[in-house]
């Protein structure tokens, strides 16, 4: 008959089994056979300490050591060993002593503090204005496209009569040196049959010189000198035909060609730009 006896598993440790062996009556079938049992030497079971005990192992009073039924037992280092830092050399010495009224330098230490935070300021400002001055001047044009932002043209060069082409910002220039004829001709038109109405004195700051982008106002194609219905400009991509003055006279283009904004430095140049 085998009797076991058993505790909870919080209790396992101190667990304790009971054997006992009744004979059944029954012959065995064969001889007995002795059997030689080697001695085995186990290692000990964990000893039950309490807290006093563990208290009492442990070799420092720093140490916490606690036991419980319900939990297993724990052995807890406090670490006192580390070292805390001091910070007395970033300290203010009005303010170092626990006894100090820091109402007497609190006038110094705001003075430094607002110091501080203005030198910082005016700092991030000249940094900010300078990242956006980059920032734009690094949108503005470049130097090539700079030195054609003005041309200077010699009107010696151009006859009377004659257009000449040049090129200005990417597009093409017309300078006309007009004959009396075509100025009286252009300054005798009705403004008032023109599709665009401007008077030719409007359009010319010298009667004789006229100056002209020289692109279409329909779809920007460019014009042929000299040509078309009324002697001046004509546009052979879509019939538009502009008279000595550039004014639009017949076909699709709504406006007259476009006057840039140029100076007569004297009598024998002009500055377009």
């Amino acid at each position: 008959m085998l009797g076991f006896v058993a505790r909870s598993s919080n209790l396992s440790q101190l667990t304790k089994a009971t054997t006992q062996t009744v004979p059944l009556g029954v012959k065995a079938a064969g001889a007995p056979v002795s059997v030689v049992r080697e001695k085995v030497i186990a290692p000990a079971g964990p000893q039950q300490l309490t807290s006093s005990s563990l208290a009492a192992s442990l070799p420092t009073k720093t140490i916490r050591a606690t036991f419980s039924l319900t939990a297993p037992s724990q052995v807890r280092f406090a670490h006192t060993d580390i070292p805390v830092p001091d910070f007395a050399d970033y300290r203010r010495k009005d303010v170092m002593a626990s006894d100090a009224d820091s109402r007497e330098s609190s006038g110094k230490r705001q003075s430094f503090s607002y110091l501080i935070v203005g030198s910082g300021a005016v700092g991030g400002a000249y940094a900010a204005k300078t990242l956006v001055t980059d920032f734009v001047s690094s949108m503005s044009a470049s130097a090539d496209v700079l030195a054609m932002a003005r041309i200077e043209v010699k009107l010696a060069d151009i006859p009377e009569g004659k257009n000449v082409t040049f090129k200005w910002r990417g597009k093409p220039l017309f300078i006309r040196h007009r004959t009396g004829a075509e100025i009286e001709a252009e300054q005798s038109v009705d403004v008032g049959s023109l599709r665009d109405p401007q008077h030719d004195s409007e359009r010319a700051q010298k009667p004789e010189w006229l100056v002209l982008l020289g692109v279409c106002t329909h779809l920007g194609c460019v014009p042929i000198a000299n040509a078309g219905d009324f002697g001046g400009y004509y546009c052979p991509c879509h019939g538009s035909h502009y008279d000595a003055s550039g004014r639009i006279r017949k076909g699709p283009a709504p406006l007259n060609l476009e006057i840039p904004v140029h100076t007569f430095v004297d009598e024998s140049t002009l500055v377009v730009g």
